[in-house]
Parts: structure tokens; sequence; C-alpha cells
């Protein structure tokens, strides 16, 4: 940061001194006066890896998510783009995802409930297909919620979550105590 606010005071520098002669002002009446100058007249620029619709500056389209589990169902919106594992964790779901959406476990494990909405999917890749032959009560329309994300033709899906997941790592330490 500190590298990004010298070069961008050398480049105003620059400018405001190519637009004429020197003369000593009481912005820029000595080297301390002229750095403060520009140093506080420089442009923040910010990186962020929020998204438009966490910052409300412009509207996200969302789609209509329906998650039904052991008690009930409940109705999300979520942003397109954005995975049915970090929609399930925004909104209190219980979907655990202990590889945090890196396609290495299959604890995010949901149940497309209609074939329709399971064939708009984009195919599963061989990783999803190697994780989902690990997962718990698998079924033809089995997806892991890390790597379905939520896109126009979506609007609508209901997702099943199984009775019971197995994470291996927990079930592996838990059967050696």
């Amino acid at each position: 940061m500190v590298v990004s606010r010298f070069s961008g005071l050398g480049r105003q520098m620059i400018t405001y001194l190519r637009k004429g002669p020197l003369t000593f002002s009481p912005k820029a009446g000595n080297l301390c006066a002229s750095y403060n100058y520009f140093s506080h007249t420089l442009t923040p620029r910010t990186f962020s890896t929020t998204t438009a619709h966490e910052e409300g500056n412009k509207q996200v389209e969302e789609i209509s998510v329906i998650f039904f589990d052991n008690d009930g169902e409940k109705h999300v919106k979520v942003p397109v783009g954005k995975s049915i594992l970090e929609a399930a964790h925004e909104n209190d779901i219980e979907l655990e995802g202990a590889c945090e959406g890196s396609c290495a476990c299959s604890t995010c494990h949901v149940i497309v409930r209609d074939l329709e909405y399971y064939n708009k999917l984009e195919d599963p890749t061989d990783e999803e297909n190697d994780m989902l032959d690990l997962a718990f009560g698998l079924t033809e329309t089995s997806r892991l919620g890390c790597q379905v994300i939520a896109t126009p033709e979506l609007d609508g899906i209901c997702l099943e979550l199984p009775a019971a997941t197995r994470n291996f790592a927990v079930d592996k330490y838990a059967r050696a105590t």
C-alpha cells in the first residue's frame, strides 16, 4: 500500500509540476507542504472481495431456492453466481461443507428434487463424481452444494438435505477414541 501511495503521489506531482512554473503558494510553500497536499488529495483505491449486492450500490439478480430438511422447508433468495453451499451458510441452513467448498468432501451433498432442474445443471466433473461416491444417501439427482452455482434457469429449485453426512475426518476420529 505504501508503494502504491508513493507511485500515485509521484504521478500527481509530475502532473502538477507540468502545468506551469514552480511558484510558492500556501499549498506548496515547501517540500513538506507539497507532500501533505499531494498525499491527502490522492484518490483512494480500495480493493474488496464483496459483491455489489453486499455494497448496496447495484441491483444483483437473485433466484429463489427451497431447502428441505428434517425440520421442514426454508425459502431463501440466492444471488446469481453464488454457490448453494455459500447460500446455505449465509441463511443458517445445516449444510456442513467441511472442505469449505473445495470439492474435497461430500458433506455438502444435496438432492435435487425435480429432474427438470437437475437437467439444467452443468454436468458434474470427475472430481465431484468421486466425492459423490462417498456421500450418504446418494441418488440419481445428487450434487455437491459447493459445485451448484445459482443461475437464472435454477429459479425455484428445490433441494433436499440428506438425513446424515459422512465426514471422514470426524468419523475416523470418533472411531479412534
